[in-house]
């Protein structure tokens, strides 16, 4: 994913003025990040919240797309807010993972009530992702579970090859099926949407923000 936002940032106009690897790196070179306007953070959840928390410390705007770290997310962005700095997080940054969201969530809304279905979710990707199940396939169940209180939401995960990215929730019946699929095609959308995050969060006021601030969903 570094190397897919790094491309994306060239091609939309933009310089890199450092890439790091781990948080010691960062934490290292901090005054070299001090010549950015904003920091993409895509790295482990291991090292999401404290590659964050030096960003916001630092005074510098920063975008993470990193999963897996969301057990510290209250902390984080409490923090962030204390301290007047400017955070955006998103569990997926394509955009039209993001109008899925939107999907999923009327979807739910009007499938509450009807018990004859049953809700599951199903993500797929590749082998070398870290965290099961995907930062995108939790905030899908979030979004169903709050439109419809008392329902656990199962999901799937598969682990396999080198796919991007699929998520399907299903309504199934006896009568029927409903489905509701995102399917990347590869890092590129995911790499657009954090660029794009960036751009506004640079002029943003100081917060904790999320993709429907950047979409208006």
């Amino acid at each position: 994913m570094g190397h897919a936002v790094a491309d994306e940032a060239c091609r939309r106009g933009h310089s890199v003025v450092a890439a790091f690897d781990r948080f010691e790196d960062l934490k290292a070179n901090s005054a070299k990040l001090l010549e950015a306007d904003v920091a993409i953070e895509f790295t482990s959840p291991s090292s999401a919240a404290e590659n964050i928390k030096l960003c916001v410390a630092l005074g510098m705007p920063v975008v993470s797309g990193t999963t897996g770290w969301y057990d510290d997310y209250r902390q984080v962005a409490a923090g962030c807010k204390a301290s007047g700095g400017r955070m955006l997080t998103a569990t997926n940054f394509s955009v039209g993972m993001n109008i899925m969201f939107a999907i999923n969530k009327r979807l739910a809304q009007v499938m509450c009530g009807h018990d004859e279905y049953k809700v599951g979710i199903r993500e797929v990707h590749h082998v070398h992702k870290l965290d099961a199940p995907s930062g995108t396939a939790i905030s899908l169940r979030g979004q169903i579970e709050q439109c419809m209180p008392g329902v656990d939401v199962p999901i799937e995960s598969v682990r396999e090859g080198e796919v991007p990215g699929v998520h399907t929730v299903s309504y199934t019946s006896e009568a029927d099926t409903i489905t509701l699929t995102h399917e990347a095609h590869g890092r590129q959308g995911l790499a657009q949407g954090a660029v794009l995050a960036a751009e506004w969060l640079v002029s943003a006021k100081p917060g904790v923000y999320t993709m429907n601030d950047v979409l208006k969903l």
